[in-house]
């Protein structure tokens, strides 16, 4: 008899589990196809289970399960293997994907290019040199996915960014030329060769990944307030990533 709601083998992530009811899990995962969502795992915590070593965070998954509710429940899960797991300072970089994903998305909204974003900085993550290009690549591709963040190759007015010149960053709006005054809000001031530097995705130099960073904290402070992070230990640990 077929299962209500069943979806079969679906690429999949992790992105948070906890303990649920006596040998359960209740885990929260990311798909290309149905987005982010949370389902059961049955049994999961019993030391016999199937899928105990298999849900892994940072880990590629296919997973099966079924149900039309808030909360599925997991049939099948298979780990798919090709990605080293992250330690130290690698870690906690990819506990702060997570984050992001978990409070930038709603639930049950597919975007597929939001899972493709969070796919290519698990991979990287694990094997770059540059921790601090990889955070942003990430927090930028996933805001650009999400339709909060736009290109940098022009300004407001639909101008080529001047290399040469200046421009004033705000949060959720296009660099404008810089006038010499001072906007209302947080604002950023930044050179144009940053600016085309960041949209060419070339984080090489010290200045350009600072810069980035700078831009990128402008924006996500103005999506998710001043603390947008679940602990001030995990800030302060992604800030310290400066090169």
């Amino acid at each position: 008899m077929s299962q209500p709601g069943r979806v079969d083998r679906q690429q999949a992530y992790l992105l948070h589990a906890q303990p649920y009811r006596e040998t359960s899990l209740l885990v929260e995962v990311l798909t290309p196809q149905h987005g982010r969502f949370t389902m059961v795992a049955r049994g999961a915590r019993r030391p016999r289970a199937d899928v105990r070593g298999v849900l892994l965070p940072f880990q590629p998954l296919t997973l099966s399960w079924f149900g039309k509710g808030e909360v599925r429940t997991l049939h099948t899960a298979e780990w798919n293997g090709g990605v080293p797991q992250l330690a130290g300072i690698r870690l906690v970089c990819g506990f702060y994907l997570n984050e992001l994903m978990l409070k930038l998305t709603a639930r049950d909204d597919a975007e597929p290019r939001a899972f493709t974003v969070y796919d290519q900085a698990v991979r990287a993550l694990a094997v770059a040199d540059s921790l601090s290009a990889t955070l942003r690549r990430y927090e930028l591709r996933l805001l650009q996915a999400l339709g909060y963040a736009g290109s940098f190759a022009c300004d407001q007015h639909g101008e080529v960014i001047d290399a040469a010149a200046g421009y004033l960053c705000r949060g959720g709006a296009l660099a404008e030329r810089d006038a010499g005054f001072d906007p209302a809000g947080p604002f950023l001031r930044l050179p144009g060769s940053e600016l085309l530097a960041i949209e060419a995705d070339n984080y090489s130099a010290i200045s350009t990944r600072r810069a980035a960073r700078s831009l990128l904290r402008l924006l996500l402070t103005d999506l998710l307030g001043e603390e947008p992070l679940a602990s001030r230990e995990l800030l302060q640990a992604i800030n310290a990533i400066a090169d």
